[in-house]
């Protein structure tokens, strides 16, 4: 789709990157194709985000929290809206491709712009290992005589083999992806409430799940920090200006109405849930507590209706994250932030950086030896240091460029992303341990090469891939 502002430009057919089309403006320069709608952007945050998510950590959560996963939601969902906010606000500013590496590198510092995108870099890495596990938790409930290595290595297989040969089919199953979680999702909650209603188990409606009393202020913000990776994916949507038909318009409504949507919905899933049951610990199994919940409440055809919805997303999913991983190292390699001769060929006959898939796979692989809640953790230190420093951003930019006069200036300026930094910072505190310290070494080893890379900071720092979002 194009505007009356494009009659003036031609259509060049040649492919830069793969699966990407581009076109020649007036000056000579290559644009993305404008083609995208709010329609299209709102369905393509939703399928990198999987609205399925909402059941990944909630047996963990539930045993951290005490039984308020809806609680821990709204907390976490009271963050990532002022975040929302303020990545909306800076997609006005900066309408080109940006992410939270641009808003850093252009308001507060090239350098620290540069850190700020190597840590996020890490989430998109380790998201295909987050599948991978995920598959093997839901499949081990339906079939626990199984080994769960065999589920793991099975979904990086299959996605790896698929986005060798496949490139194009992660993007037209994404509208498809959406519509099967939601549906599954929308029976989960039918059951649920059926069951509510008729008084099953006892369950009755109850403002417990929503009562902060008798639960210790770390426990709700350690439950809150791991559900971040619910909401993973709406500020992906930023990456897609380029190809947005009104990326100052669309961009901002999308990334509100994702976010909205997002917490809405798992506010309402979880709180289901939780009235059945209070005490997950009577299910069983705490890390797959869902597909147990969906036994439950509907019998063993459900479960298996549930599972198979929920591993079409997983593959699903693992297509679009494991491609944007890769070719977000091919970037970086043709860019020369990484070694070109590895990172930034393309396989002539396929037409993908094949080497990056394998590597994204063989990184997936450690999904065999962590936990559920260490890989939560693992890719939300990442995702917390971007929406902290989109919050900066945006305070240094109202300071240093806006200088906004009255009350709600100052309001959506200042005090709401100021609001949005310290609630990020605190349930980055809450992460694991053990999370924090490997994602200490991974920015420890991105500041150690950029001091490096920059002669001690004496000459600029090196342009900083960003995801993209098929």
């Amino acid at each position: 789709m194009r505007t009356d502002s494009t009659k003036n430009r031609s259509t060049n057919a040649e492919e830069y990157e793969p699966g990407e089309r581009k076109e020649i403006e007036a000056d000579g320069a290559r644009r993305l194709r404008r083609r995208l709608r709010l329609r299209h952007i709102v369905f393509l945050g939703l399928a990198y985000m999987a609205p399925l998510a909402v059941f990944d950590t909630f047996g963990i959560v539930a045993e951290t929290t005490d039984g308020r996963v809806p609680l821990a939601y709204i907390i976490i969902f009271a963050a990532v809206v002022v975040t929302a906010l303020s990545y909306a606000k800076m997609s006005k500013y900066y309408p080109r491709a940006g992410s939270a590496y641009t808003y850093a590198r252009e308001t507060i510092n090239p350098h620290v712009g540069f850190m700020v995108g190597w840590a996020a870099t890490l989430d998109y890495l380790l998201l295909p290992m987050l599948n991978a596990l995920l598959a093997a938790i839901y499949m081990g409930a339906v079939l626990p005589e199984v080994p769960s290595w065999i589920w793991v290595i099975s979904t990086i297989v299959i996605c790896t083999i698929l986005n060798v040969v496949g490139v194009k089919l992660a993007a037209q199953v994404n509208v498809i992806l959406v519509v099967v979680q939601l549906v599954v999702a929308a029976a989960f909650v039918f059951f649920a409430v059926r069951n509510i209603i008729v008084g099953a188990g006892g369950s009755e409606l109850s403002l417990m799940p929503f009562d902060p009393s008798g639960v210790p202020t770390g426990a709700l913000l350690g439950g809150a920090s791991l559900l971040a990776l619910s909401f993973l994916g709406f500020d992906a949507v930023t990456t897609m200006s380029e190809e947005a038909v009104r990326p100052t318009v669309d961009i901002p409504r999308a990334i509100i109405v994702i976010v909205i949507s997002a917490g809405v919905f798992f506010v309402v899933v979880t709180y289901t849930m939780q009235v059945l049951f209070p005490d997950v610990s009577t299910v069983g199994d705490i890390v797959g507590a869902s597909p147990e919940i969906a036994k439950y409440i509907g019998g063993a055809a459900f479960q298996a209706l549930f599972v198979g919805g929920y591993m079409f997303a997983v593959l699903g999913c693992g297509l679009t994250q494991q491609m944007s991983a890769a070719r977000l190292l091919y970037a970086m390699g043709r860019d020369g932030t990484l070694p070109e001769r590895v990172f930034g060929r393309i396989n002539r006959r396929s037409g993908v950086p094949v080497v990056n898939i394998v590597i994204i796979a063989v990184l997936a692989s450690t999904a065999m030896f962590l936990d559920l809640e260490s890989a939560a953790s693992l890719i939300n230190f990442g995702a917390y240091v971007a929406f902290g420093a989109v919050n900066l951003s945006l305070i240094l930019a109202t300071f240093k460029y806006l200088r906004p006069a009255g009350r709600i200036g100052v309001w959506a300026g200042y005090v709401l992303p100021g609001v949005g930094l310290v609630i990020n910072v605190a349930l980055w505190l809450s992460l694991d341990a053990n999370a924090k310290i490997v994602g200490v070494v991974w920015a420890l080893g991105g500041f150690v090469f950029l001091l490096v890379r920059t002669r001690a900071f004496r000459v600029s720092a090196p342009t900083m891939a960003e995801p993209e979002l098929d």
